[in-house]
């Protein structure tokens, strides 16, 4: 059964049911309800925040997830300076990922760079490539190269009142 494809007008009008419905949670697997990228356009989900993410980076999931545990729920200005001094493989495509995640959030969705901290940061595997190789005494063996995607989620701090 397809969703009936609603104008901008229409999504205004019912702009606080959909909100609810979307704040709802699915009783069996706890996600939200899937919008559209129309709707959430027009509901205005997603402009509190930039993304970024890469596929089939050349490194395998749990090496980057290492990297990607120091910087969750760290500002970006200190989240640059772990990436910067950790001597690890997966600190220059994650670099590169922080850095677009931020001209993300402050290009396209006016945020302010001083404000922005590293919400999400996940690595999951990619397609893994294999490879026959010889092995000793004429015989073959697989050679697994593990790629993954990455992707970073950057939001503005909420201002505390006192």
């Amino acid at each position: 059964m397809e969703r009936k494809v609603m104008s901008k007008d229409e999504l205004n009008e019912r702009r606080d049911s959909i909100l609810e419905l979307y704040a709802a949670k699915h009783a069996k697997s706890k996600k939200p309800v899937i919008l559209t990228k129309k709707e959430r356009k027009a509901l205005g989900i997603g402009k509190d925040e930039g993304r970024a993410s890469i596929r089939n980076v050349r490194i395998s999931s749990g090496k980057v997830r290492l990297l990607l545990n120091q910087i969750k729920g760290k500002r970006i200005h200190e989240a640059f300076a772990i990436i910067r001094n950790t001597p690890k493989a997966a600190s220059a495509p994650v670099f590169r990922l922080l850095k677009s995640a931020e001209a993300n959030a402050v290009n396209n969705n006016g945020l302010d760079s001083d404000a922005l901290f590293v919400a999400e940061a996940t690595a999951t595997q990619g397609t893994t490539m294999k490879r026959i190789m010889p092995q000793a005494r004429g015989s073959a063996d697989r050679i697994r190269k593990r790629t993954s995607h990455i992707t970073v989620v950057v939001k503005e701090l909420p201002e505390l009142d006192f």
